[in-house]
């Protein structure tokens, strides 16, 4: 069996960086991973690239050729590797043995996760290769200022969640970029009845019901609990780690055996 990241967000929330830095923090755990370049527009990599999309069709020459703008393109781009999936994505998956460990940098253009069908697809193959997968959501911790935001962060990973029907975990990456980190502690697992009230005192009364339905929506799927990562930081890395190592059941038959601490106290 093998095990998978997906990882996913937003543009610019920082997935190539937690790559790069996973791959750092496993090379000196003497663990090996392979992250694989989803993303056909990208350029450069501060990770060893195991298999690239662009070997396969690259952004700027769909741009080129069909005239399609940056986003049209990337959507052509994703469709074009959803109907290549018994052909070149299957070859690349037949160089890896049944326990690797492949971590993939998605593109950054919501849609592909919220309706467009090709990642479902996507992970449905990878299932089919015998692969547990785990998709890790980042979303930018800068990004989490106040409560409307962090309801359309969450509404975002629900969307996320549902179309892509996989474990999920939820990362709040840049925290090392975060002035205040008080700011925030409040929405790393906050009370659904916090919410509503912080709601109602931002949103005209007519929206009362809505706001009810909204944070009922998130409490009942569990999607207010985000892993706060701060890449310079360790610990921080390793816990997020097992989080996702636990979701995929990665180790298990080796008894691997993960340190219970908590993250925040290393600041």
């Amino acid at each position: 069996m093998g095990y998978a990241q997906l990882v996913i967000g937003p543009a610019g929330s920082g997935k190539s960086t937690y790559c790069s830095s996973l791959y750092e923090h496993c090379v000196a755990a003497r663990r090996t991973i392979n992250v694989v370049n989803l993303d056909p527009a990208a350029e450069n990599f501060d990770y060893p690239v195991a298999m690239d999309i662009r070997e396969l069709i690259s952004l700027d020459d769909v741009m080129e050729e069909l005239g399609l703008g940056p986003n049209g393109g990337l959507v052509y781009c994703m469709e074009h590797l959803e109907d290549n999936l018994d052909d070149w994505l299957t070859e690349e998956l037949d160089n890896y043995l049944d326990d690797d460990y492949l971590v993939f940098d998605c593109p950054g253009q919501i849609e592909l996760y919220s309706h467009v069908p090709v990642l479902k697809n996507f992970v449905e193959h990878l299932k089919r290769k015998n692969f547990n997968v785990c998709a890790v959501y980042l979303l930018d911790s800068q990004f989490m200022t106040d409560v409307t935001k962090f309801i359309s962060g969450c509404m975002a990973c629900l969307s996320a969640m549902v179309q892509l029907e996989l474990p999920h975990v939820n990362i709040l990456s840049k925290m090392d970029l975060v002035t205040n980190k008080k700011d925030l502690e409040e929405f790393l697992d906050p009370e659904p009845t916090f919410l509503l009230s912080e709601l109602n005192q931002r949103m005209g009364p007519q929206y009362a019901k809505l706001n009810k339905a909204l944070i009922e929506l998130v409490n009942n799927y569990s999607m207010v609990s985000f892993i706060p990562l701060d890449l310079r930081k360790e610990k921080s890395m390793q816990y997020v780690l097992a989080q996702i190592d636990n979701c995929i059941q990665y180790g298990e038959d080796a008894d691997v055996k993960v340190k219970d601490f908590d993250p925040e106290d290393d600041e």
